[in-house]
This record gives C-alpha cells, structure tokens and sequence, in this order.
C-alpha cells in the first residue's frame, strides 16, 4: 500500500492531480474509466456544474493531496456515477478504499457534531488537531471511534464460523461484537464469544486491527482456542454457526475484509502444522 501522512491544513496551490474523495448521504462519486472506477481528481473537478461543500483537508498520499467533500445531491455527472462504499470492495484499491473510509468518517464526524452535546452552543473547529471544540463550556468533540473485537476460534483443524441475519446468503464469519465501557478487550472477546455462541475460549492471541467506517468501527481481531461448551446460537443475533474443517469452508467475507485475512492466515497456519 502506498503511504498516507494525515494532516490539518491545506497547501497553498491547488494541483490537477489532488484527490477528491466526495459523497452525498455516505455514498462515494466515482469516476469511470475504460479499466473500471477511480477516485476524482481537481481536474475532473473542473467540467462539473458544481462545487464541492464542507471540505476537509485530509492529507498527503506520497505527494497527492487528498480532499474530502460533500456534495448537494446525487447528480449525474459526466463520466462519472454515484456508488455505495461496500459495493467498492475490488473494485478501488486496498489504498484509496482505507482512503474513502476515512474521508466518510470525518464528513459524518463534521455533520453529527455541529453543535455541542452538553449545552447545545454551535461548536468550532480546533486550530490545531482534528476536533471540534465548544466556545461556551469548553467541551471538544473528537470524530467518534468505536471500537470492536473480531475473534476466530479453532478447536483442532476446525473453526468456529456464525452468520448474522444481517449477512449476504450462505455467507459465514467470526465472531464480533462491541467492547463495553470498562471492558478490556480480551474481557470482550470472552463475553461476546459466551454471549453469540455459548462457549468458552482460552489463549487468546492478537491478530491485527483494521478502521470499518460502516460508520466509524476499529475492528481488533484475535485468535483463540476452545475450551469448552456447546454451540446455542444466540436469538436475534446469530442466524446459524457450526464447526467447519479448513478444507470445508463455506462462502467467506471478502477478502479485503480483516474477517477474511483472519481466516485466511489461520487456515494457513493449520495446514503447516501450527
């Protein structure tokens, strides 16, 4: 992946080549090219009736200097159409779609956090960091992070994969759910597990970490071993789990999901003998 240094402030010229990651109601303006979609750049920007609203400066992609924006509405725009951010998957790159979901998280930030939740006074950007801060009770408003534990469990060359009701057909996962106040998140992983499923885990191990802006999640995912219990699906929650062998696995998340990276890397460690 290339790499990305975020930052607050604007340079002083423009370039034909920044990027414009634009949306209107969370849904992304791409444009479209004979080898599929890209992000906009300040030139396309230019044979467009409109103008970009709201826009947040959100740093320098090796060079490129990256804009997020609104747009008034869904226009049709030449060469260019209007897409849901999860339907990109494959389709944008690893680099621009982490892009793309930070710019959702920072324009939903901006437009959730106009004024303050304690008094209610109109609040104003900080000069110095990205936050919006209170004038009159001094409160700062940071864009919002929720962050959520992703656990994969194995019991011999087994895992443990679930399907919410929410899920595409067919389609199974590991388990997640979110970290409680005053919880750490390996008191999560053994509550949410007890929780969905009804076992118990032991060994738990980090994976990695991967930003979910479906709309502002931190997913953390680790590894774990069964230690006990039988599978009682939790009402609501879980439409169906089961214990899958490593070369009988059903339809996965897509593979730029940290569900799938997960799943993948440990499939790989079982079948060398980890």
């Amino acid at each position: 992946m290339q790499t990305f240094s975020p930052g607050l402030s604007a340079p002083d010229h423009a370039h034909d080549n920044d990027l414009w990651l634009i949306f209107h109601d969370a849904v992304l303006l791409v444009v479209e090219d004979g080898e599929g979609v890209r992000l906009p750049l300040r030139a396309d920007l230019a044979s467009w009736p409109l103008k970009p609203q709201k826009s947040h400066y959100l740093g320098d992609l090796e060079g490129q200097h990256c804009f997020a924006a609104e747009w008034p509405d869904q226009t049709e725009l030449a060469q260019s159409r209007w897409q849901n951010l999860r339907s990109l998957f494959g389709q944008l790159d690893d680099t621009h779609f982490a892009l793309a979901g930070r710019a959702v998280q920072i324009l939903e930030w901006d437009s959730t956090h106009r004024f303050c939740g304690r008094c209610g006074s109109a609040t104003e950007f900080h000069t110095s960091e990205r936050s919006r801060v209170c004038p009159s009770c001094g409160l700062t408003h940071y864009p919002r992070l929720s962050p959520a534990v992703m656990m994969l469990i194995r019991r011999g060359n087994e895992l443990l994969l679930a399907r919410s009701p929410r899920f595409p057909p067919d389609m199974f996962s590991a388990l997640a759910g979110f970290v409680e106040p005053g919880e750490t998140l390996e008191e999560t992983v053994r509550r949410e597990t007890r929780e969905e499923v009804g076992v118990e885990v032991t060994n738990l191990r980090y994976f990695g970490s991967q930003p979910w802006p479906f709309p502002h999640s931190l997913m953390i995912a680790f590894t774990a071993d069964y230690a006990g219990g039988e599978l009682i699906p939790q009402p609501g929650e879980i439409e169906a789990v089961d214990w899958f062998p490593i070369d009988r696995l059903p339809r996965l998340p897509h593979r730029i999901s940290i569900a799938r990276k997960l799943i993948d890397a440990t499939v790989r460690e079982i079948a060398g003998g980890g």
